[in-house]
């Protein structure tokens, strides 16, 4: 196992820097404009039919058998409440709850022959973990179960491999994550951050607000306290004598890593094309409101409008409304998390939304002209179990789904995907795959395919050369 000098995956600041003084240079975050470290810039690229990638993540995990693998003929203590509709593609079924993206599914491609074939725990940690890397979870997943931190060892997410090889954009993040990250502060998912790729290269956050959908907040484009953008270059310059003493004192590669991210926040905090690329107010109201007016809806309008703009890899990872489900009597807290009254859950609160904002999406690719050279991917962390009844939500009475590893669902669009068709399949009850079974590895492999990536050699921070990815193929009859 590589070891690494910093202990922890996501540490920016030496400990002798003041905090205070880092925040108020730009809350920096975690960027991803490595200006600095070209080394995986463009390598092994082709001429992939996709610029960009927006993965849509449906956090907790979605139930597959109750909406794109449904099965109407299985007993109902599995197939469930729903019934299928007929949708715009004859190869694609869809439950009757997404009757907008039924009108898009001859953009679908949807993948039913998802499994983690018992490489996973069946708990959201090492299900992020494999599906946002492609890589199995090693042995302390199994150990530490929610407990188990992302680590600097960690094998880099999908989006950060895309950035690390794609042409470095003019002005804007190679890959951007919106509008939560994940678990965070107290059980931060790993599999969302480059790690062994560096922090350089990780994800710059910005975050949503369910009050204000319209609203991002994202840390490395804001001025704090009194400082305005007349008064960047003399703070600029007090900085710069301040770390100028710092280094003197420490040598450790922690403060060359603040360096960078420094100078990546005074870029971009002096852009006006950045706070132009993030401002959904130049959006039509008609528009907005075609998405929906929630944050998961103005999240995907924001990624379009970054895909546009050439980011090469965007992820919305779903924002829960507790207070939306609870007023529902949803038990997930708003996320996918099933495990009690999974049918009202999804009927009342998950699908409505997700169905008019997604479908709105895959639409406004299109006139925009932008769905050819932008692959989506939605994804999950797992399935959830076909058998209707969670032990922990009430059993039966409790109508939940326990989670589900051994099976699940991936919907593909755009950059080169073939639409209106199913890939594989599930078996009868939707347990287990049973024609063209695929795995996580897979799924990365298609990414990387789509965007052109060919050679995944790479550097890690520490400058030693390692494989992002050994395992897998892509799945070559989707394009």
């Amino acid at each position: 196992m590589r070891k690494s000098a910093a202990p922890s995956a996501h540490r920016l600041v030496s400990p002798h820097i003041d905090r205070r003084t880092f925040l108020t240079a730009g809350s920096l975050g975690v960027c991803g404009l490595d200006a600095l470290a070209m080394s995986g810039a463009a390598a092994g690229t082709t001429t992939g039919t996709a610029r960009s990638t927006i993965l849509i993540w449906l956090s907790g995990g979605t139930s597959h058998i109750d909406t794109w693998d449904m099965k109407p003929d299985a007993p109902k203590e599995y197939r469930g409440e729903f019934e299928p509709i007929s949708t715009s593609a004859p190869d694609v079924t869809l439950c009757e709850h997404l009757p907008h993206l039924a009108k898009q599914a001859h953009h679908l491609a949807v993948v039913k022959s998802l499994g983690h074939f018992r490489r996973g725990t069946g708990d959201h940690h090492a299900g992020y973990y494999y599906n946002l890397t492609g890589h199995a979870p090693d042995p302390s997943f199994r150990q530490l179960l929610n407990n188990r931190t992302p680590r600097p060892t960690d094998q880099p997410f999908i989006g950060t491999v895309v950035g690390y090889k794609t042409p470095r954009h003019p002005f804007l993040p190679q890959t951007i994550s919106l509008p939560i990250k994940p678990g965070a502060p107290q059980y931060t998912r790993p599999g969302q951050f480059a790690a062994l790729l560096g922090v350089q290269h990780d994800p710059m956050y910005v975050y949503g607000n369910d009050d204000n959908p319209t609203s991002f907040t994202a840390p490395a484009l804001s001025l704090q306290g009194d400082v305005d953008a007349r008064r960047l270059t003399s703070r600029r310059e007090l900085l710069t004598a301040i770390d100028s003493s710092q280094r003197a004192l420490d040598g450790a590669a922690s403060t060359d890593t603040y360096s960078i991210h420094q100078q990546k926040a005074f870029s971009l905090l002096s852009s006006k094309q950045v706070k132009n690329a993030f401002d959904l107010e130049s959006e039509s109201d008609g528009l907005r409101e075609k998405y929906g007016n929630t944050v998961n809806g103005m999240s995907m309008l924001m990624a379009c409008r970054l895909a546009e703009a050439g980011v090469p890899f965007i992820s919305v990872f779903w924002k829960g409304n507790k207070k939306v489900a609870d007023a529902n009597h949803c038990k997930s807290g708003g996320g996918w998390d099933t495990h009690g009254n999974n049918f009202g859950c999804l009927r009342d609160v998950l699908l409505p939304e997700f169905d008019r904002s997604f479908s709105m999406m895959l639409s406004d690719l299109e006139d925009r002209g932008l769905l050819d050279r932008t692959l989506v991917m939605v994804n999950s962390e797992m399935g959830r179990k076909p058998k209707v009844g969670d032990p922990r939500s009430g059993g039966v009475k409790g109508a939940g789904r326990d989670h589900w590893t051994h099976a699940m669902s991936v919907l593909l669009a755009g950059g080169g995907i073939r639409g209106g068709q199913s890939y594989g399949s599930s078996d009868a009850v939707a347990a287990y795959p049973a024609d063209r079974p695929v795995a996580p590895e897979d799924i990365a492999w298609t990414v990387y395919h789509a965007m052109g990536i060919t050679d995944l050699s790479a550097v890690d921070s520490q400058g030693r050369p390692f494989r992002l990815l050994e395992e897998g193929k892509p799945i070559a009859e989707l394009f």
